[in-house]
């Protein structure tokens, strides 16, 4: 049994490649002012990322025969009703992650063919959307037909891109030794640079390193098979902390070495071309600097394109999947939604994820080019993701509430208090930066982000009321 289990470097390398991505460095390098983002990604590290990887650690250690994840973890500790609303704010999450990953997938697949970012934004927004709209209609279809071509590439794609960001780092820092004469900006480490301005701008875009070093309760079915799961575990995640951190720091400084925050923030056009874009051109950069010309820039484009689309199909059906197969969660959903067809897919599950992504899509037809509907997309995700890190922490406070009736292998801390202390710190860090970070100066993107999850929300009430009434007609 023993030679089964998993070493803890493995499990710290496994959490790696799952919770950490290029865009992470970029969305915190652009929303925080360059390098100063380094002093947040140090506080977030120690203050949210290491207690919710080890409260990770210590629910699936409990519940290491739940196949559900976060769901079963609440329908263990609590009731079905709050195991659906868990499974459902899982599923509503990724409405939004559908809409960024259509338009994000199309982003990479014109830098891959036009090798410029100029281009694609001066399309008009309307045609841009139509075809975006277009493509996620295409991906609902092969989902409903149980054709998922792209899933088998799905980790090949992140593989690929988890390589691209690590080779992006060591390549920048060994640029200025192969060639001098690159044109590297110089950058100022004083104290006085380095510590952020602590204004509304900051505080409404805390949102978007919460939802970059969320989701590592993917790996929590793990956390039994480390050898000595008591010190492996929290040894592993800790490690992760360390690379990520690590990671988060050295792009950051390598990003400072290409562009300058001062462009970035001159005006709105440029901060949100450098959101949309910005990525490209650090490897477009990169390759210039080696005299390679755009060739790291298309692999890193196809890679992503790859990516965009393999996680688009998985999005459409795993999270439905989740969602509609969990027999606890099917008491509160009506029928309709159960129907599957002769595919074996939940052919109306399907329907309503294209109807309310696709209605994110086209409601951003209006907006003023598309590098601003990328950037309202990763807002919006920011704000709607870490919503399903909320069950995360609740369902840790009800464990720990509970006392010894779970028994686990693992423990975060043994202290009671101190546990249900870091789990309603988790919860109300979570909380407060998806609230403030629906906030934003332009009036559209504050109301799409306020709407949304409250759409998403009533939808989630109104199934349960739906399928009680269907149950009382039946009677």
């Amino acid at each position: 049994m023993d030679s089964k289990r998993i070493k803890w470097s493995t499990l710290a390398f496994m959490a790696f490649s799952t919770v950490w991505g290029f865009g992470n460095v970029l969305n915190g390098f652009v929303y925080f002012n360059g390098i100063q983002v380094i002093f947040s990604w140090i506080l977030m590290f120690a203050l949210y990322f290491v207690p919710y990887a080890l409260m990770v650690g210590e629910l699936g250690s409990a519940f290491k025969n739940s196949g559900g994840g976060v769901s079963s973890w609440i329908h263990s500790t609590t009731s079905p009703k709050l195991a659906y609303y868990a499974g459902w704010t899982y599923w509503a999450c990724h409405i939004t992650y559908i809409a960024s990953k259509s338009s994000g997938g199309l982003k990479a697949l014109s830098w891959a063919v036009f090798r410029n970012g100029e281009t694609y934004d001066s399309f008009p927004t309307l045609a841009v959307q139509l075809v975006t709209l277009a493509l996620l209609l295409f991906f609902c279809w092969v989902t409903s037909r149980g054709l998922n071509p792209l899933k088998k590439l799905a980790m090949l794609a992140g593989t690929s891109m988890f390589v691209m960001s690590i080779l992006y780092i060591l390549m920048m820092f060994a640029a200025p030794a192969i060639n001098p004469q690159g044109g590297y900006l110089a950058m100022d480490f004083s104290m006085k640079n380095l510590i952020p301005r602590f204004d509304v701008r900051y505080f409404t875009s805390l949102s978007i390193l919460v939802f970059a070093v969320g989701g590592c309760e993917k790996i929590s079915p793990y956390v039994n098979k480390v050898e000595n799961p008591s010190k492996g575990f929290p040894r592993a995640m800790i490690s992760l902390a360390i690379m990520v951190v690590v990671c988060a720091i050295l792009g950051t400084i390598a990003m400072g070495m290409m562009f300058d925050p001062a462009v970035i923030n001159e005006s709105t056009e440029s901060f949100n071309s450098y959101n949309s874009n910005g990525s490209y051109w650090a490897f477009q950069k990169l390759g210039n600097y080696y005299h390679i010309g755009d060739s790291l820039l298309i692999i890193y484009a196809l890679c992503n394109a790859i990516g965009q689309l393999s996680t688009l199909v998985i999005s459409i059906d795993a999270p439905l999947r989740m969602l509609l197969d969990n027999e606890s969660s099917r008491a509160f959903i009506p029928s309709g939604l159960l129907k599957k067809n002769d595919a074996g897919a939940y052919i109306n599950g399907i329907k309503m994820v294209a109807i309310l992504s696709g209605s994110i899509i086209l409601i951003q037809s209006v907006v003023p080019g598309a590098a601003a509907v990328l950037k309202q997309l990763t807002k919006l995700n920011s704000v709607c993701m870490p919503l399903r890190y909320l069950w995360v922490f609740f369902a840790y406070l009800a464990l720990r509430n509970a006392g010894d009736r779970f028994p686990r292998e693992y423990h975060f801390v043994k202290s009671r208090p101190v546990a249900m202390f870091f789990g309603a710190w988790c919860f109300v860090v979570t909380a407060a930066s998806c609230i403030l970070g629906m906030y934003d100066t332009d009036l559209f993107t504050f109301a799409l982000n306020v709407i949304t999850p409250l759409v998403l929300t009533a939808l989630g009430v109104i199934l349960p009321i739906i399928a009680r009434r269907e149950k009382q007609q039946i009677q």
